[in-house]
């Protein structure tokens, strides 16, 4: 057996029909949608969620809860892999490099997570108490940095 000889199961691929080719194709005329009604109509086109009329689930359903639009978001990073780390300097511009974290975001902030053993100077937007207290017990530097604003 070669590719050449391969070919799809009987009944798998199946003709293509041509509507609107007159009376005596059998789909000509009305081409196959009928007459009348909002689908027969040429650039008909169902919107996202339509139900033909019917009060959408998106509508009926009840709304709850808020959500904050000017809520931040941080790129996080746990202590105990800044320890697993190469080299003794980290900062976002780093981490980005070293594929640790994809975007910014709002800024860096450092979690206290895992074991840290070595001195390390780490630059961030925020720490948490935690990641502050393992990394100067280290006798490592948190260095905290303030985010330009964009004008």
């Amino acid at each position: 057996m070669n590719l050449s000889e391969l070919k799809p199961p009987p009944g798998q691929k199946h003709a293509r029909k041509r509507v609107g080719r007159g009376m005596g194709s059998g789909r000509g005329k009305t081409a196959g949608r009928g007459t009348k009604g909002q689908l027969s109509i040429s650039g008909y086109s169902r919107r996202r969620g339509f139900e033909g009329g019917q009060m959408p689930l998106h509508r009926r359903l009840p709304k709850r809860g808020f959500t904050n639009e000017f809520r931040k978001e941080y790129a996080i990073v746990n202590v105990g892999r800044l320890e697993k780390l190469a080299g003794d300097v980290f900062d976002a511009q780093r981490l980005i490099e070293l594929g640790v974290i994809k975007k910014l975001k709002d800024g860096l902030k450092v979690l206290g997570g895992g074991e840290l053993t070595r001195k390390i100077t780490v630059r961030a937007h925020l720490f948490s108490k935690s990641a502050e207290e393992k990394i100067r017990a280290a006798g490592g530097v948190a260095e905290r940095i303030e985010r330009a604003q964009a004008a």
